[in-house]
């Protein structure tokens, strides 16, 4: 199952079902789980913890040292979850003592061509993030998020479930949770309701959708007034409360602003 031009260093930990192909090189300290594919040409450096069938294409380059210039050879991590395909040249950097030294990508993400996650990045399950896709370090992004070709995302900024950015899209702020971005600097232009119909949102929910983003971005509202009344809607709105929540509980914690 392993190509005979492949290096693996003996301190690594492969699963006897796990496929490596031609010219690739998996480092010490690397645990890949059952059913995981590598393609050829990749680089897998550790410490590096990879879950259960994921597919790797070629030349990827996951768990190399952090682009920070204050690193100095910490034991930092690089996670990545389950059942993802990580599609060329991709690069996943581990993490930093800065933060919690982890750079995390949860399960059933699909990762297309020369995506970057940086160091400390937490990536949720089923994003999805288009060719040239860019998160610079520290960035969150919630489940479900769809980040559109070539968005940028400035460091420390955290992204929403279920939202998504159009092509060419540059994040200097938070993305609140259903928020559809656009642009540079990315403004709000709706909420993604095609998306929430496709995950089986009731219509219950996105009626409370749709009314806080009416009260996020069209009605002059601050973002504590609009808390406030999004509270309210929870009463009026009692089988979207958790939909609501996720939001409140996005707002509260936003630490860059968001989006307007």
């Amino acid at each position: 199952m392993i190509h005979a031009t492949a290096i693996v260093d003996p301190k690594a930990e492969l699963d006897s079902s796990v496929t490596v192909g031609p010219y690739t090189v998996i480092g010490a300290g690397v645990r890949i789980g059952a059913g995981t594919s590598v393609g050829p040409h990749c680089v897998i450096e550790g410490p590096t913890t990879v879950g259960r069938d994921n597919k790797i294409f070629q030349f990827a380059s996951l768990g190399a040292a952090p682009q920070d210039k204050k690193y100095a050879g910490e034991p930092t991590q690089l996670i990545v979850g389950d059942r993802n395909t990580i599609r060329e040249f991709c690069t996943m950097n581990r993490g930093t003592v800065q933060d919690d030294g982890i750079t995390a990508l949860g399960d059933d993400n699909w990762i297309m061509a020369y995506v970057h996650l940086a160091h400390d990045c937490k990536v949720g399950n089923r994003v999805i993030m288009a060719n040239n896709a860019q998160l610079a370090g520290h960035v969150h992004v919630g489940d479900w998020a769809i980040l559109g070709g070539f968005t940028a995302v400035h460091q420390f900024v955290h992204i929403g479930a279920h939202s998504m950015t159009g092509l060419g899209s540059i994040l200097f702020q938070d993305l609140p949770p259903f928020i559809m971005a656009a642009g540079n600097t990315a403004e709000a232009r709706s909420f993604n309701l095609e998306g929430l119909k496709r995950r089986g949102f009731t219509p219950e929910q996105l009626n409370a959708v749709k009314q806080m983003y009416r009260l996020l971005y069209r009605r002059g509202l601050t973002v504590d007034q609009a808390q406030i009344e999004m509270a309210g809607l929870q009463a009026s709105h009692p089988e979207a409360r958790d939909t609501i929540q996720l939001m409140l509980d996005f707002l509260k914690t936003a630490t860059r602003g968001i989006i307007r």
